[in-house]
């Protein structure tokens, strides 16, 4: 049960995109369409769980003194083997998302699991979080690129709707991409009966249990 809450709760609870606002640099940039949110959400996916199992694994061996610079090293590593599956198989995937796929070294996701989870914690649950993460960002991605496609272009997946959809170019402009996720996430709170907390600190926080400096913050 354990494993399995460290994998759902990426999805909903602590989706990264739509409760953490993290990665909000490619959620909006890339999800025009969706199949460039897909891409760059399965991209990421495939980067976290990669480096979340090395970083795990190494966890006892890194020393702590240049720890950042190794986690950028060992996630840079897989973002170049993205790059090369990408451009190599899917150039036209790899032309869209451009110098997105470069910057997912930087996503604030994937060094956050590193720093806060993976490397703190064993190898199946560091697998498990990485899965949730990645879903739950990949979903939120998708969904984006989805709605803003819809509108925007009057097409899914590059299908032309077979409904009488005008397109409205505001969606795929940045205004549109901040205007859905706003709908996204008021949506998302709805379903979860979430109220804005009444005042900011560790407890209204959903990366507080694994805050290294939880309390900190209030002080």
């Amino acid at each position: 049960m354990s494993n399995l809450k460290e994998f759902t709760k990426g999805i909903i609870k602590q989706n990264p995109v739509l409760v953490s606002l993290l990665g909000m640099c490619p959620t909006l940039a890339v999800t025009g369409q969706a199949v460039n949110g897909l891409g760059m959400g399965l991209a990421t996916t495939f980067v976290l769980l990669c480096s979340n199992i090395i970083i795990s694994l190494l966890k006892n061996v890194i020393p702590k003194s240049v720890k950042l610079p190794c986690y950028i090293v060992i996630i840079a590593g897989f973002v170049t083997i993205v790059e090369f599956l990408l451009h190599g198989f899917i150039p036209d995937l790899y032309d869209s998302l451009g110098t997105f796929l470069s910057l997912i070294t930087v996503n604030c996701i994937i060094l956050g699991r590193a720093e806060m989870f993976a490397s703190k914690n064993k190898l199946l649950p560091s697998i498990m979080d990485a899965l949730g993460m990645g879903l739950g960002f990949t979903l939120a991605l998708f969904l984006m690129g989805s709605l803003r496609e819809i509108f925007g272009s009057g097409s899914w997946l590059g299908m032309n709707i077979p409904f009488d959809i005008t397109p409205m170019n505001v969606f795929i402009m940045p205004a549109g991409g901040f205007f859905v996720l706003g709908c996204i996430i008021a949506f998302v709170n709805k379903l979860a009966n979430k109220k804005p907390p009444q005042k900011i600190g560790c407890e209204n926080c959903p990366n507080a249990s694994a805050c290294q400096n939880k309390g900190e913050c209030e002080k």
